[in-house]
């Protein structure tokens, strides 16, 4: 008889040491730590939380902003890198799976910046990097975006495992593309938004598409949000009408959610914190016998949903033999080798 996987998940909402990016992974070391001692076989971490979110977006204009892109472009990470390494080490040593946000350096160019989620194993490796696919409205002043080749889902131990940056869980043909690869556990993980439109609560619209997601799909979605400390709203706040902005209240949100689209945990608000619950994936099953939308609830026959995975990179050079031009017509001649510049981690 078959029987689907039950553990303890971790959510943590909790601030950065903002922009310092070794004290940053040292918190995030210990919170994986902490996560483990309490049960937890995977422990999620909010989005860019190493080493931290370019608020000066929503509060300076871009002028303004420019020597904060160059601060936070130097504080940000390689991937693989010594970050990495300390991030893999913790995850092994408390035996969770981690999902954690990052800024990620492209390898290649001096300014371009990544959005990136880390997936990594009970183990220690890294399973893959996920890459913001659209960076959010201001966002794009400090983000290019990622390719379909990390649109992907990691089978575990603990089951499918799939994730999604912010306001990346709006895009219903990202999540579809990972509902579709089996998807079983979703990681949603957000920043705190005080910078929003004053009518924009993001704790109701963080609630309202994890929810959203976990019904319409039959899964577990784990939230995670970091939470605005006085000590950001310090460092980034050039005026009053900055301070009152980034000080509003209501606009962190992290907690579990179940297939029914239930919260299967309290509520965590603002504050720094953690979030925990047992999550047994039978309870995916029941569920699905009336909407299964990647299988019997759906006309595959009328929609069909095409996801590009190819890695796109800057530039293809096509290599030949130097002596090319001196080859008699009667000599094989290799096929030129194609190189694509990606990063060193296989992210196939």
């Amino acid at each position: 008889m078959a029987r689907y996987p039950i553990f303890r998940a971790a959510a943590v909402q909790a601030a950065p040491v903002y922009l310092d990016t070794a004290a940053t992974v040292d918190k995030a070391c210990r919170l994986i730590a902490e996560a483990g001692s309490r049960g937890a076989q995977l422990v999620c971490f909010p989005e860019v939380f190493v080493p931290g979110y370019p608020y000066w977006n929503w509060t300076m204009t871009p002028v303004q902003g420019s020597s904060w892109f160059e601060r936070l472009f130097c504080a940000a990470i390689d991937i693989p890198g010594p970050e990495v390494t300390a991030l893999c080490a913790a995850a092994k040593a408390a035996g969770t799976f981690t999902v954690i946000g990052v800024n990620e350096r492209d390898p290649y160019s001096m300014g371009t910046l990544y959005n990136s989620l880390l997936f990594i194993g009970d183990s220690g490796e890294l399973l893959g990097v996920h890459r913001k696919l659209v960076p959010t409205w201001a966002e794009k002043l400090t983000w290019a975006g990622g390719d379909g080749s990390s649109l992907r889902v990691y089978d575990t131990s603990i089951g499918r495992l799939g994730g999604l940056a912010c306001g990346e869980n709006t895009n219903t043909l990202a999540r579809f593309a990972l509902l579709a690869q089996g998807e079983q556990v979703h990681v949603a993980n957000y920043i705190a938004l005080p910078v929003a439109p004053k009518d924009y609560d993001m704790v109701e619209a963080i609630k309202t598409r994890a929810a959203a997601h976990s019904f319409e799909g039959k899964v577990f979605t784990v939230v995670s949000c970091s939470a605005i400390t006085p000590e950001i709203v310090d460092t980034v706040a050039h005026d009053e009408a900055a301070r009152e902005l980034l000080s509003r209240p209501h606009s962190a949100f992290s907690g579990i959610f179940g297939p029914d689209g239930r919260l299967i945990t309290e509520p965590l608000v603002d504050e720094e914190g953690m979030v925990v619950a047992d999550i047994d994936l039978n309870a995916c099953i029941q569920p699905k016998q009336m909407h299964d939308i990647i299988g019997h609830y759906n006309r595959f026959d009328v929609f069909q949903l095409t996801v590009d995975q190819r890695p796109r990179s800057s530039v293809v050079l096509r290599r030949g033999r130097p002596d090319f031009d001196r080859v008699s017509p009667q000599q094989p001649v290799n096929e030129p080798e194609e190189f694509s510049p990606t990063t060193t981690f296989d992210r196939h």
